[in-house]
């Protein structure tokens, strides 16, 4: 019986010891870290893994997840600078750095995060006007980035990131800020179409200008040119009165009968353009045209004394000139615009 006791207490002692064992052996997930507390007194931190601890002696304490996590904030209101009512709610995301600062610097640490972070978004917006508001969302996530992180530094945790989700104004805020815009944008579309109508005006003037100055350019261009041209002309008609002059100083009776044929024939072209003729009688026919170019061409050599020597008296007698009109056609001299005589 003393045996069967004995061996009783042995079993009892390995079962206890393997229970003890078991009791120290702690093992921790990854992205968790535990705190070890002795009598109630923080010691130390299991890290991820296989840990011992003494049983009976030292517990777990907090069980601290060291992950990012992401925390909500609710939707409060915020009164601007300038006195406008807004509602607004964030999210923030932190990181717990120091378990034992985390488990026993704060009580209900999500709580106090929580409410932190609700009392600088209205200490952040609050310090703004309402368009400063509604634009600027980068600068107020930066400021609250900064306070928060600082204030939440001593318990052990660093806060990652705070965004603002939504800032909801009031309705009637809304319909007057529209209303506004619209007034800005119709003004801003007021003053380019001004713009445009200037600029429109400006060029078609500036075109004017350029067209007044390139057609004067080419009527000065046309005058020179014009003028030019008149000159020459001139010059022609100075030759040709000079070449003319020339030959009929040289007693070149053909030049004189050219002369006068080419003035004669320029005299009755201008009379059957004329507007007020309404009735022209004049030689047409080719043998008149020829007779009266004849008849020029002797006067033009009794004027210039180109005449031939009689051969007898009674002959240069007859050729004396006088008044008779017993003168062959082709000798005659007779204007046109006469009747023939005898005619009435």
């Amino acid at each position: 019986m003393s045996l069967a006791g004995l061996d009783v207490v042995v079993i009892a002692l390995v079962v206890l010891v393997i229970l003890l064992i078991f009791a120290g052996i702690k093992t921790i997930p990854q992205g968790y870290k535990y705190t070890v507390e002795r009598f109630g007194r923080y010691t130390r931190t299991l890290e991820p893994g296989l840990n011992l601890i003494i049983p009976f002696i030292d517990r777990i304490g907090a069980k601290m997840n060291v992950m990012e996590q992401v925390l909500d904030i609710p939707t409060q209101e915020v009164i601007t600078r300038d006195n406008a009512s807004c509602s607004a709610d964030a999210v923030a995301f932190y990181q717990v750095l120091n378990p034992a600062q985390a488990a026993y610097q704060v009580a209900d640490l999500e709580n106090a995060i929580t409410n932190l972070t609700m009392t600088n978004i209205r200490s952040v917006m609050g310090s703004m006007d309402l368009d400063e508001l509604l634009s600027n969302r980068d600068r107020i996530n930066d400021q609250l980035l900064r306070v928060v992180d600082e204030a939440a530094n001593p318990w052990g945790l660093k806060i990652t990131r705070v965004e603002i989700k939504d800032i909801a104004p009031p309705k009637d805020l809304v319909d007057a800020m529209a209303r506004q815009m619209k007034a800005e944008r119709e003004k801003r579309a007021q003053v380019l179409e001004a713009e445009g109508s200037r600029n429109a005006q400006i060029l078609r003037a500036e075109g004017a200008k350029q067209s007044a100055i390139l057609e004067a350019e080419g009527q000065r261009e046309a005058a020179f040119r014009d003028a030019e041209a008149r000159e020459r002309l001139a010059e022609a008609e100075a030759t040709a009165t000079r070449l003319v002059s020339e030959a009929i100083a040289s007693g070149n009776v053909q030049a004189i009968n050219y002369f006068v044929a080419q003035k004669y024939t320029e005299a009755i072209a201008s009379i059957g353009k004329a507007t007020n003729a309404k009735i022209v009688l004049m030689p047409m026919e080719a043998s008149s045209l020829i007779g009266s170019l004849g008849g020029i061409g002797a006067i033009a050599r009794e004027v210039f004394g180109d005449q031939p020597t009689p051969p007898s008296g009674g002959r240069a007698r007859q050729s004396t000139p006088t008044t008779s009109t017993q003168t062959t056609p082709a000798t005659t001299f007779r204007n046109p615009f006469e009747p023939p005589r005898g005619e009435t």
